[in-house]
């Protein structure tokens, strides 16, 4: 993205911020219809994950949940806005929140949210500083476009109590705000490779998963809370489900406790399927020896 064009994008996804959720929901649905046939990649990506994942479902089933995947995609694109500009009060309206949302507020142990990669994502990461008082870290992905990660940055932060580490930052700095009393918005399931991660099975299939959340939880002493994020249908808003902190997690066996975090997500990706980031190669690393899960043409 150039630097001439990402002002314009800024500026055009504030407008689109402006439009009632529904006709804003229709115009993203058909952008993720237009991407399904203009991004091959994506979509071949997309259906190799559901036939890796869900192989006992028909072909044709599965080509279904990647469209309406895209169409949810398209969405999450030009609804981006709305999370960086709309108003807190229009956002509470809009986000409807199950579970215990204020667990964090209470607990006298620090608390990780765990939060894994459904298109609703960034929701997620709003309910958690509109609905409860704790401030909040997690790690984010610096983009190579400064003016755009500046929006990135400014946009997730904007309520005030929030704070976002590069990856590639060193852990020492987050692990001292945790300490300090914030919580932690942790996205468990990218592939980043090999380093600080194990191959631990997701739908069956080794894939790289970070240990971190373990670890961390167990340095820490942290309660881990799931927390799943749904885009409802027609623009009626968005579901965010605060569920019950996962028993027993962590133990001193991180991949123990990685395959249990896996197992748990999976039972999430059955829920709704459609909802889930297939366009994501969760499957690019593999065990030395082993040769890509996805085509080379992708």
């Amino acid at each position: 993205m150039s630097r001439l064009s990402t002002p314009l994008l800024l500026a055009l996804l504030w407008l689109l911020s402006r439009l009632p959720l529904p006709v804003l929901a229709l115009k993203g649905r058909a952008l993720g219809r237009l991407t399904w046939w203009l991004a091959h990649g994506r979509r071949a990506v997309a259906l190799r994950n559901l036939e890796l994942c869900l192989p006992e479902l028909p072909a044709a089933q599965r080509q279904a949940i990647a469209r309406e995947h895209f169409a949810l995609v398209g969405r999450g694109l030009l609804e981006h806005g709305l999370s960086w500009y709309a108003s807190r009060e229009r956002l509470m309206r809009l986000i409807h929140v199950e579970g215990d949302v204020k667990l964090a507020e209470r607990s006298a142990r620090p608390v990780m949210w765990l939060v894994p990669h459904f298109v609703g994502l960034d929701v997620a990461s709003l309910a958690v500083q509109l609905f409860q008082s704790r401030p909040v870290v997690s790690v984010y992905q610096p983009q190579s476009n400064a003016a755009f990660d500046e929006a990135i940055l400014r946009g997730r932060t904007r309520f005030g109590h929030g704070r976002l580490f590069s990856r590639f930052e060193s852990a020492r700095a987050l692990m001292r705000s945790v300490r300090e009393g914030h919580g932690f918005f942790n996205l468990p399931d990218m592939d980043f490779g090999e380093r600080d991660a194990a191959f631990v099975p997701f739908f069956g299939i080794p894939a790289a998963t970070l240990l971190a959340p373990s670890r961390l939880a167990r340095a820490l002493d942290m309660v881990v809370q799931p927390v799943v994020a749904q885009v409802l249908p027609r623009g009626q808003g968005y579901r965010v489900r605060f569920l019950e902190p996962l028993a027993g997690f962590p133990t001193d066996d991180a991949y123990a406790d990685t395959v249990l975090m896996n197992q748990w997500i999976e039972q999430e990706v059955r829920r709704m399927p459609e909802q889930y980031l297939w366009v994501h190669k969760r499957f690019k690393t593999r065990p030395p020896g082993e040769p890509s899960l996805y085509r080379q043409r992708e």
